[in-house]
């Protein structure tokens, strides 16, 4: 399963295109309804192209975690990927960090704040 348990309240997702990225989605959101006290940090390195499906996914984890007031942050958004969260205004929506590690500091910085 993609979903690392990085720190006690600290979940990396690594994702891939689909059908891999329903699945996990899928796997995170059961995990979100069990935890309530996880930030989580999404690793799109693998991702090439996001489909409507996979958008009201990642809508419904960022809902999930925004409600229990935890973080959501995707790294590693492919020019692609990156462009259709510039069309749909969803840039505006989530966090975003250039890279895995850089994810990480956000959510522990916030964390400790």
């Amino acid at each position: 399963m993609p979903i690392e348990n990085w720190s006690d309240n600290i979940l990396v997702v690594d994702v891939q295109d689909d059908p891999a990225f329903t699945d996990d989605l899928n796997a995170l959101i059961e995990e979100l309804d069990v935890r309530k006290d996880v930030d989580v940090v999404l690793n799109f390195a693998g991702v090439s192209y996001l489909n409507s499906s996979n958008i009201a996914k990642l809508l419904k984890a960022r809902k999930k975690l925004v409600s229990a007031r935890r973080r959501l942050v995707l790294c590693g958004i492919s020019t692609n990927v990156w462009g259709l969260f510039l069309v749909t205004g969803l840039d505006k929506v989530f966090d975003f960090a250039d890279n895995v590690a850089t994810g990480l500091t956000g959510v522990q910085i916030d964390s400790e704040e």
